[in-house]
């Protein structure tokens, strides 16, 4: 059965958006998967666009080349490396929704704690340690390889450090690019990424380069207050989204 066009406007809308948030907007990742949901099932729309996200990495980092954290990405590569190996043995027995619980709850947990330091005037950074970032990498690897979620690991171990926006924001599109590259041959081996699923698409490519392209524009523009304001609500959103799919998929009757 051929797709049809509303799946098509669908695609192309997710496809634009995996672009932005490679350009530096994470507060829009957590829209592309929902969106091809509606059309087909989760695991199918993530392979889907698994292809569009590296091919986002790619003029992504070519964008934010200079701007990174290099310590950050030394400890934090070769930490989701070990957190992708894991749960690709695995992901059999680790349910889907308990990953996306313990996400949640991450996320959820760094931004109580970020609150309680804002209303008490702790302003200190955190600077980047090899303990705590070869946990929040694992875990970060761990979870985008199971669930797609690896954001709120990663968001929680980078935010306290106060990183200026443009390298916060490279460090995570240069990250996560990464991830995105050793996923692949796990997705591949998964039948989430077929040639069938690669010509369906290709078309779409154009629009994950522009998607970067406007993400990035828009990035540059955002005062550095405004952007980890859109990151904070943007996780915050994605936590909420993620302890209603558990709800669903726990309590479908509620």
């Amino acid at each position: 059965m051929e797709p049809s066009w509303t799946f098509w406007i669908a695609a192309g809308a997710a496809t634009f958006f995996v672009g932005m948030s490679k350009g530096g907007l994470p507060m829009v990742a957590m829209l592309g998967v929902p969106i091809l949901s509606v059309f087909i099932p989760p695991a199918a729309a993530a392979g889907l666009l698994l292809p569009m996200y590296i091919l986002a990495d790619v003029y992504a980092v070519w964008l934010f080349r200079g701007q990174y954290s290099a310590r950050n990405l030394k400890i934090l590569i070769p930490a989701a490396a070990i957190g992708i190996w894991v749960a690709f043995l695995l992901v059999s027995r680790v349910p889907v929704e308990a990953s996306k619980l313990v996400v949640a709850l991450i996320g959820v947990s760094y931004l109580a704690s970020a609150l309680r330091k804002r209303l008490s005037g702790d302003y200190r950074s955190r600077p980047a340690d090899v303990p705590r970032g070869l946990f929040w990498g694992a875990l970060s690897g761990f979870t985008s390889y199971i669930s797609h979620a690896g954001g709120p690991p990663f968001q929680a171990y980078t935010l306290p450090q106060k990183l200026p926006k443009m390298t916060f924001a490279g460090t995570a599109t240069i990250t996560f690019a990464c991830i995105n590259w050793m996923k692949l041959p796990a997705y591949v081996l998964a039948g989430q990424v077929t040639w069938d699923s690669l010509r369906q698409i290709a078309f779409l490519a154009p629009l994950a380069l522009a998607g970067a392209w406007v993400g990035y524009r828009l990035t540059t523009r955002l005062p550095e207050r405004a952007f980890f304001a859109l990151v904070n609500i943007a996780l915050g959103l994605l936590c909420l989204r993620l302890f209603w799919e558990v709800g669903q998929a726990w309590w479908p009757g509620a």
